[in-house]
């Protein structure tokens, strides 16, 4: 049975498992009703709604000058 000679220090064991672990960019979709991209099985956070209902109230940010 194999064993180890020495302990495999945490640099060395971080190096190794860090390899696997690559950052991805986050899955978007268009919403169907505003057209935005946000997550999917997301409520979009630009018209509040989930599945063509209206889940949330969000506020038009209006430009003031």
């Amino acid at each position: 049975m194999a064993v180890p000679k020495q302990k495999v220090s945490k640099a060395r064991r971080n190096k190794r498992h860090s390899a696997n672990s690559h950052a991805a960019a986050p899955t978007l979709v268009e919403c169907p009703n505003c057209k935005a991209l946000k997550q999917p099985h997301k409520v979009c956070t630009n018209c509040g709604t989930y599945k063509g209902k209206k889940i949330i109230e969000t506020e038009k940010k209006s430009k003031e000058n």
